[in-house]
């Protein structure tokens, strides 16, 4: 059972990163189009080089590295593809196969990490060559805990994108709810900012939504921040459970609805 899982599991990885591949300049300006964080670096390292702040600018330069990192390993896009898989009703041949749609679409997620990862890596050497006062080593245990909570914040994302998803089987632009949910993302899961700049009570509001874990808290861990680690997995897994049962749900439900729109 486990080597037959095992085989699945390469074949839609490898078929997956091969059409990947297909469009490597795309891949380029898609790692590109994620680059904000190194905009935003400028700005604060000039402020944080003017007037006292909580993070230094070399920190600062740091922390935007790990957020384009950290961004680069959780963008997601499912909620378009499966919106239009259900408005053009590609959905009903995808159901009458052996496999649960949501596992080709994570399959093809995780291709497009390995393909994009030369790309990121060229940036990352560009950025040390423009900061070397930068760099820096993180300790063994940093980068196993970045790896680790990274990899859940992908997942948490990915559940709570597809779970905006299934609002197609009943709605057209499905795109629009997560347009509106991005609005938060940005401004609270520290991708313009560090959560240090927060005033407090805020940052403890925000760490108690799943926006914080998909970006901050994973950038943090590799810069070496104090951060509450465990409580950060206990409310990203919470928060992965909450959405993947309401996922199910409107996914049964959904399907019931569903009449094969444009097929």
């Amino acid at each position: 059972m486990l080597r037959s899982l095992l085989r699945k599991v390469t074949t839609l990885l490898t078929v997956y990163y091969a059409y990947m591949v297909e469009y490597r300049a795309e891949l380029f300006f898609w790692v590109l189009s994620g680059s904000l964080p190194m905009i935003l670096l400028g700005a604060w390292t000039e402020a944080a080089n003017q007037v006292e702040m909580s993070l230094s600018s070399v920190e600062f330069a740091r922390y935007f590295l790990a957020v384009f990192v950290v961004r680069q390993l959780t963008l997601v896009w499912v909620i378009w593809d499966f919106e239009k898989e259900v408005t053009q009703g590609k959905l009903s041949f995808t159901l009458l196969q052996p496999i649960d749609p949501a596992w080709r679409h994570l399959a093809g997620h995780a291709a497009e990490r390995i393909a994009r990862l030369p790309f990121t890596f060229l940036l990352i050497g560009l950025f040390f060559l423009l900061y070397p006062e930068s760099l820096w080593r993180p300790s063994l245990n940093q980068i196993l805990l970045c790896t680790l909570t990274t990899a859940i914040a992908f997942g948490m994302r990915f559940l709570m994108q597809y779970t905006f998803a299934m609002a197609a089987f009943w709605i057209e632009k499905a795109s629009a709810i997560e347009q509106t949910w991005f609005l938060f993302y940005v401004f609270l899961s520290g991708y313009i900012a560090p959560l240090e700049t927060f005033p407090p009570l805020m940052r403890e509001i925000a760490l108690l939504t799943p926006f914080p874990y998909v970006i901050y808290f994973p950038a943090a861990i590799i810069m070496g921040l104090p951060v509450r680690i465990w409580e950060g997995i206990i409310v990203m897994t919470l928060w992965s459970a909450i959405f993947f049962v309401l996922n199910r749900y409107f996914w049964r439900k959904g399907l019931k609805h569903y009449s094969g729109m444009g097929a």
